[in-house]
């Protein structure tokens, strides 16, 4: 591991980037010498932790503590990649292992700041297994509901990135960031450099958001108050409806169209005018929904499988009273298999961490392309399907546009589902129902009248509670 100090910041100096002047208690782990030269007898090694410690005025390559970010308490890990480049051996494992502990017995949140070149080649096989101690602590933190937040430094790589990195429940990382499994001197010489960056991992679905280190405190605070640790929450509040003023997705857009709520919307006639108004571009869409609901929207982003759906929007976000509540809306676009797992992993998060759940329906259904069966998509729906089901924490769901089979259904909540005005759901959609029954395109509107998918219709099938207009 390479001895000498980058022109990057200190394990302290980006602790106190989020810490400010509420300042920060150092805390340290029990002695637990290392024989002469390490536990392989690595000649020089003792030397070169010696040089390493009289750089950077640190006895190992983490620092760990208490501190309050903005209003928060939490526990705060960081890396000082100036100590043989940020590596991971017995002591540090040591000292990782025992923040995660000093979390769990707070019962606070773990904030991990990560600057790594991974595991520590001076003791061998010692340093590797440190790894399985990370992964067991996250595990038990996991398991009492304490959320955990990275923040990937520049450079973070090897098993620090697959552990305390990657291994958190909200990934940041600052711009330029070196990311990835494999370091800069291990990697085929013709990679893609792009590939192993911030910016890289999260058009990849691999980083939530790249933060400038200026917006990060403000950043981290956000998450930690969406994050909890909670008490027992209520089920998120429907969002009220919109009018067609709102159909742009700018931010604003709902705000905007808040004064032009009136009172209930008429209801379509027919199935006919309800798909045309659910199709219609006119209409509110999720952004302009999510908009109105939320003061603070941090999106959660990517399925953490190498993909990403623009066409789901998933996140945690804060109402005006401070509320936290977690989102997953469809924008009304066939949902990709990538969609349905970042729905699904939003939703077990959310579950988890005792925060009620909130899904925007409108999609025509999912994507049926050979690529989406390529990446899996029956298996991604049945997930969510499978999150839903299983979430103890409420889930409300509001079907704003078009409710496509089974597409959408998988984001819908079996008891809790409130129809616009301007949706309708089918177990099909008109036109392929009309093809399947051999029927002309001139009997389309009547395939949608016998399809019984007008919101009033919902209602009393009992799918769904209320219309909401």
């Amino acid at each position: 591991m390479p001895d000498a100090i980058p022109d990057r910041a200190t394990a302290r100096e980006a602790i106190a980037l989020l810490t400010g002047a509420a300042g920060f208690t150092e805390h340290r782990p029990p002695p637990s010498p290392l024989p002469p030269d390490g536990p392989l007898g690595w000649a020089g090694y003792d030397a070169a932790r010696e040089r390493a410690s009289a750089r950077t005025g640190e006895e190992e390559s983490v620092v760990y503590g208490t501190g309050v970010v903005g209003d928060r308490a939490c526990v705060l890990l960081s890396f000082e990649f100036g100590f043989l480049g940020g590596s991971l051996g017995r002591q540090t494992g040591d000292r990782l292992a025992a923040a995660y502990e000093l979390a769990l017995t707070r019962r606070i949140p773990l904030v991990a700041l990560v600057a790594t070149g991974g595991s520590r080649m001076q003791e061998g096989m010692v340093a590797l297994t440190q790894l399985q101690r990370v992964a067991a602590a996250s595990v038990r933190l996991r398991a009492a509901g304490l959320p955990q937040v990275a923040v990937v430094r520049d450079p973070t790589t090897g098993g620090g990135w697959a552990t305390v990195g990657a291994g958190a429940d909200v990934v940041l990382a600052l711009p330029g960031a070196q990311v990835g499994f494999a370091g800069s001197r291990v990697r085929p010489p013709d990679a893609d450099p792009y590939a192993y960056s911030a910016e890289g991992q999260f058009a990849a679905g691999q980083v939530d958001a790249v933060v400038p280190a200026d917006e990060l405190a403000a950043a981290v605070t956000h998450w930690l108050r969406a994050l909890g640790p909670h008490g027992d929450l209520p089920a998120a509040p429907v969002p009220r409806a919109l009018s067609a003023a709102a159909g742009g997705t700018g931010a604003g857009a709902g705000k905007r169209a808040a004064a032009d709520s009136g009172p209930a919307a008429r209801l379509p006639e027919t199935g006919r005018e309800a798909v045309a108004r659910a199709r219609d571009p006119r209409r509110p869409r999720a952004e302009a929904y999510l908009a109105d609901y939320f003061a603070v929207r941090l999106p959660l982003h990517g399925d953490r499988s190498g993909s990403t759906d623009p066409g789901l929007l998933c996140g945690l976000g804060l109402r005006a009273d401070g509320r936290p509540v977690a989102y997953v809306a469809q924008c009304g676009t066939p949902t990709r298999p990538a969609g349905y797992r970042a729905a699904a992993r939003t939703i077990r998060l959310a579950d988890r961490l005792g925060v009620p759940v909130l899904t925007l329906v409108d999609t025509p259904g999912a994507a049926n392309d050979a690529e989406a069966e390529r990446a899996g998509a029956g298996a991604a729906i049945a997930d969510t399907f499978a999150a839903i089901a299983a979430a103890r924490v409420p889930v409300t769901t509001l079907v704003i546009g078009e409710g496509g089979s089974g597409g959408a259904l998988a984001l819908a909540t079996p008891g809790n589902t409130h129809v616009t005005a301007d949706s309708y759901f089918s177990v099909i959609a008109p036109e392929p129902a009309a093809a399947i029954l051999k029927r002309p395109p001139s009997e389309t509107g009547a395939t949608a009248d016998q399809l019984r998918l007008r919101p009033q219709d919902l209602v009393d099938l009992g799918f769904a509670r209320s219309i909401v207009g």
